[in-house]
């Protein structure tokens, strides 16, 4: 009920008189039933945008850390996080990633729709990162299809680094389902996992405009700040070598 409240009497219509959201493809997003939304990720705003458009019920998976604190703060962090559309991440699998996948297919067959972010962190940089295959291993073995969902300007909203950048206009664009049923049964095989998370992201490409880099978000993050680290010590020994020649 709170999920309902926040989208249609609290935070959504605030979100929609001051920054006016507009979107393409709803029709693609199908009534009923099993679907994952996967989305690229520019913004922690993603979250509160792309759900805002659409009529049902988005639901993401989170730490199960957000679920479990104490006291007053502790109530106030569960409420909200339950009522943004987010639930706990199963902890009885072996890791993070099993447990998500655990508790994503529990949504999914219950007919929920399931919004993923297949590069696992925000762009830095608003570039499209590869994806990982999780997306893929969960589409196989819910046998839902997969809708390829592109924000757009959600990083101006919120820039890297930023709680607030500039007030514009955000977009969603929702592609056409993708059927993987021809691939039935062969959720552990990692070059068809990877095959089909490849489609995923060119799909979302297409609909973002974004320019595409085949190396994770994560990664990629590593190496700019690398790049960064290294260019400042490059100044400092610049800086030290002037002055000796002084």
């Amino acid at each position: 009920m709170f999920y309902w409240f926040l989208k249609f009497l609290a935070l959504g219509p605030l979100l929609r008189v001051v920054f006016r959201p507009w979107a393409e493809g709803l029709d693609n997003v199908p009534r009923e039933g099993g679907v994952i939304l996967a989305c690229n990720h520019l913004s922690y705003s993603d979250w509160l945008f792309m759900p805002l458009v659409l009529s049902r019920r988005v639901t993401f998976v989170a730490k199960a850390e957000y679920f479990e604190g104490s006291g007053v703060k502790g109530w106030l962090q569960k409420t909200f996080f339950s009522g943004s559309g987010q639930v706990p991440i199963d902890r009885t699998s072996g890791s993070a990633a099993a447990g998500a996948i655990k508790t994503q297919l529990r949504l999914l067959d219950e007919g929920q729709v399931c919004g993923i972010f297949p590069e696992g962190t925000r762009s830095h940089d608003g570039k499209l990162y590869r994806g990982r295959t999780g997306v893929a291993r969960l589409a196989l073995e819910a046998g839902v299809p997969v809708i390829p969902v592109a924000v757009i300007g959600t990083d101006v909203i919120a820039p890297p680094g930023k709680i607030f950048g500039k007030r514009v206009r955000p977009g969603v664009r929702f592609g056409e389902p993708l059927d993987f049923s021809r691939y039935d049964g062969m959720a552990d095989d990692r070059y068809i996992l990877r095959a089909i998370t490849d489609e995923i992201m060119y799909e979302i490409m297409g609909l973002s405009g974004q320019e595409y880099v085949d190396l994770y978000a994560q990664d990629a993050k590593k190496l700019a700040n690398k790049k960064v680290e290294d260019r400042a010590v490059a100044e400092v020994i610049e800086q030290i070598e002037s002055r000796g020649d002084e």
